[in-house]
């Protein structure tokens, strides 16, 4: 429900903080005060229209934050777009923010962070229906009327049960196109794996291949010179110059000193075993240079296989991959494509008579489902038709159209029909409504705005109270066209739905208007030569002096139909 609502430099708004309780909010005030601003700027909140029109002149911005507790009905959809987009903050509680700038792009707010308008209008939608004159209404959106009417038939079973075997059939079906494709191009494709295939296994590589021939390479490219090196190296060690002897020659020498040192001397035991441990490393290295320079090769043949060896495997990595191992990975993938195709025809087959089975088993899922959404829609259609005539609407008629669209690949429902069909089933729900005798059956998203139509969004509201998740509910000029007596009916049922939802109420009947829960009235003043509009919270004598004013001019009579009002709105909500 929305909490807290605050706006600033909107329109005539200058600055605006407003308080809401649970149960029925009714707003009051004369034509032109500013209640319909309020409600727009609620709207740009959500994600609605929100140009540079609606700032206070003189002002370069325009804010709006709305603060909204979120219901359980509600809670995990709004939580799981949070979380999606990492706006989560406090799991009960969701704030929105539009702010306005006649400067740049217009910035919408979700928790803090800055969001698209798209996405404040995804989560908006969860939170409020405005009823009346605004665009904002999930009752004239045609897909709404089947989800609103399976909630109110309670078929949540019955539709998992379809929904496991659609999901089923998607896969079977997604299977299927894949390998009818395949069996149309499978004469080309079977030629150029088979190439493939034959490309990479004939020239048998193997991981790490690549490296090891690089090496193999620059040892033969270069085999004078590691031959030269190594040699001048082992000279050095072993032989030495005519003027200088060589290393192992000399650190004997120092193995011998050191050695007779520690005989002296035992504190430089030490230094003989050092020396001695590097006079064997270095008699190792020496065994290793001369096996390492007798195993090299000058072998011009060899270097040029190795260069062929690694033109082979750049000529394969240019087809199928940058390294050994994603050619090897590429034939591999290959294989198993080769081997789809070669069995494409068996696998059709199981695949065809497995669709069947499917279609027949959901066709069976759908039919359960579309009976019980057809004995719901008959009890929806009397449950509105009675609440408009509670609300004076005695000629109006109300239908929930359950229908079908034929379709020559859809499911056979029966021997002799395919119709179309989705994820929620094959039944096309749609509200139809006639408010004047004569004209027939029209779909409720072609009716007219004002007071009829929000006397019908009422009773539809009433009857789906428990259906509907939307849990802020908004009537704009609800009372238009109707008078006293009806007011009272009207404020009636604005209270019983407010047992199921937070309701707010723009009215001009004092019958009406004594049902709220809260009231606040809507005024305008002209200050320091600036036009202003105020809301103020109305209790006890200052609200029975509102309702007398809207009966007429202030006087005993009309304050006290004002206090019979309010005798009679309690009388009837404790009976409620």
């Amino acid at each position: 429900m929305l909490t807290e609502l605050s706006i600033k430099n909107f329109a005539i708004i200058h600055q605006l903080r407003l308080a809401f309780d649970d149960g029925l909010v009714i707003f009051t005030g004369e034509t032109g005060a500013g209640k319909s601003i309020i409600l727009d700027a609620l709207e740009a909140v959500l994600g609605g229209r929100a140009d540079t029109n609606f700032i206070r002149t003189g002002a370069e911005s325009a804010l709006i934050e709305a603060t909204f507790k979120l219901s359980p009905e509600i809670a995990e959809p709004v939580r799981a777009l949070l979380q999606a987009e990492d706006l989560m903050d406090d799991p009960d509680f969701v704030t929105l923010a539009r702010e306005i700038r006649l400067e740049g792009r217009n910035t919408s707010r979700v928790n803090g962070r800055m969001v698209t308008a798209t996405l404040q209008r995804e989560i908006g939608a969860f939170l409020v229906d405005i009823h009346g004159q605004s665009e904002h209404l999930s009752l004239l959106k045609v897909r709404s009327h089947l989800r609103l009417l399976d909630r109110f038939a309670n078929v949540e079973p019955l539709l998992a049960d379809y929904q496991e075997v659609f999901a089923q059939l998607q896969k079977v079906r997604k299977d299927l196109q894949r390998l009818r494709q395949s069996e149309q191009d499978a004469a080309r494709r079977v030629d150029m794996l088979t190439y493939q295939i034959q490309e990479i296994d004939a020239a048998r590589l193997t991981p790490g291949e690549e490296e090891a021939l690089r090496q193999e390479r620059i040892r033969l490219a270069n085999a004078e010179s590691l031959a030269t090196l190594s040699q001048n190296a082992l000279l050095l060690i072993e032989e030495g110059t005519p003027e200088t002897p060589g290393i192992s020659e000399m650190l004997g020498e120092a193995v011998q000193s050191l050695q007779d040192l520690a005989k002296i001397d035992s504190a430089t035991e030490s230094y003989f075993e050092r020396v001695e441990s590097s006079l064997a490393n270095l008699q190792d290295l020496a065994m290793d240079l001369r096996n390492y320079a007798e195993n090299i090769e000058f072998n011009p043949r060899l270097l040029n296989k190795v260069e062929e060896r690694i033109d082979l495997v750049n000529n394969l990595k240019r087809k199928y991959g940058s390294s050994v191992e994603e050619i090897l990975a590429y034939g591999q993938r290959a294989r198993e494509e080769l081997e789809t195709i070669t069995h494409a025809e068996e696998h059709l087959e199981a695949l065809a008579e497995q669709e069947a089975i499917l279609l027949k088993a959901l066709a069976d899922k759908g039919n359960a489902l579309s009976q019980a959404r057809h004995l719901a829609a008959e009890t929806l259609s009397r449950s509105v038709e009675r609440e408009l005539g509670d609300l004076k609407m005695d000629n109006a008629r109300f239908k929930v159209s359950v229908d079908v669209r034929l379709d020559e690949t859809g499911l056979p429902i029966d021997p002799d029909r395919r119709v179309a069909f989705d994820v929620n089933g094959y039944d096309q729900v749609e509200f139809l409504v006639e408010t004047n005798p004569g004209e027939g059956l029209k779909p409720l998203v072609k009716i007219a705005s004002g007071g009829e139509t929000s006397r019908l969004m009422l009773a539809l509201k009433n009857v789906l109270a428990l259906a509907d998740q939307v849990s802020t509910l908004i009537f704009d000029e609800i009372d238009q066209g109707i008078g006293g007596r009806v007011g009272m009916v009207v404020g009636e049922k604005l209270w019983t739905l407010s047992q199921q939802h937070q309701v707010m109420c723009i009215t001009h009947l004092p019958q009406l208007a004594g049902y709220g829960g809260q009231h606040y009235k809507v005024t305008k003043a002209v200050v320091e030569g600036r036009t202003i509009t105020d809301v103020i919270a109305l209790e006890g004598e200052a609200r029975q002096q509102e309702l007398a004013q809207m009966l007429g001019p202030v006087g005993e009579g009309t304050l006290q139909s004002a206090r019979e009002i309010l005798r009679l709105v309690k009388e009837r909500t404790r009976q409620g």
